[in-house]
């Protein structure tokens, strides 16, 4: 057995005991557990609300920053978190605090971690927006739904990181998405049951990166996720080996001109507005 191939097998071992021992994997913050009690409560006031998510002050100022973002387009930005909760509604505003939960849980333990987990989280964030700007053209699934599934929807890439805590080093970036490409999937539902999501988001999850897999003649949430995903792929590694877009089941759900292909074998309507979407990220970053 040669080094890597050594290296390979340690590493497994490290992330196949996180799986097994599920107390280890990360948990939602106790904030993030008291503000989606309260909104699943019948008598939940939105001043009382407010007061609870000031008590996280990132959370408040993201939940400002994208009640503002390019994704709503309100005319007059929002200027207390009260104002924030009637331009965002009760859903969005639990959908934006997963979202928020989901980056504070990774603890960054060495800059080997730090470089691995900011290239995740980049290339998960414009996903997740291209998805959310997909949802608002193409109909069918509300723009912060898909915005969330698609993070949630690979959360194992960042879970993978769990497993090297102390004195384990970050493996090269080679090993993690080999690991990633193992574990990723079956970790990442471990985590969202844990975590008591929807069902929905669990099997988006398990059809993420099934290029070719058809359920249904309607787009989906699934299929949103999947188109996001190319996309992003092709913007962060435009050499990566990918089907051709045509080729893809979420691709022959849409219509003319949603349709339309760039020369560079993108949508062209995301090349288009490639300056909106990337303002949808910086809400997230």
């Amino acid at each position: 057995m040669d080094r890597a191939q050594s290296d390979y097998s340690i590493y497994r071992q490290v992330v196949s005991q996180l799986m097994e021992g599920q107390e280890q994997l990360p948990s939602l913050p106790s904030i993030t557990l008291e503000i989606r009690c309260a909104l699943r409560a019948d008598d939940v006031s939105l001043s009382g609300l407010a007061r609870l998510i000031s008590r996280d002050p990132a959370l408040s100022a993201l939940l400002m920053k994208y009640a503002s973002s390019a994704l709503l387009r309100v005319r007059r930005p929002p200027r207390t978190l009260l104002e924030v909760l009637n331009v965002l509604g009760l859903e969005q505003v639990d959908r934006v605090t997963m979202a928020h939960s989901v980056k504070s849980l990774f603890t960054l333990h060495s800059a080997g971690h730090k470089k691995l987990f900011l290239e995740a989280w980049e290339r998960l964030v414009l996903k997740a927006s291209t998805a959310a700007f997909l949802a608002r053209v193409i109909g069918h699934v509300h723009p912060e739904h898909a915005l969330l599934a698609s993070l949630l929807s690979e959360v194992g890439t960042l879970g993978v990181l769990s497993a090297f805590k102390g004195e384990i080093d970050a493996p090269t970036r080679e090993l993690y998405y080999g690991l990633c490409r193992e574990y990723s999937k079956s970790l990442g539902v471990i985590m969202l049951k844990k975590w008591a999501v929807d069902e929905e988001y669990i099997e988006v999850i398990r059809h993420t990166g099934n290029w070719h897999e058809r359920v249904c003649a309607e787009v989906q949430l699934t299929d949103l996720v999947n188109l996001s995903l190319y996309h992003a792929i092709k913007e962060m590694n435009p050499l990566a080996q990918l089907p051709p877009l045509q080729s893809l089941a979420a691709y022959e759900k849409l219509l003319p001109p949603l349709d339309f292909i760039s020369d560079n074998g993108e949508l062209t309507l995301l090349v288009s507005h490639q300056a909106e979407i990337h303002a949808i990220a910086d809400a997230l970053r």
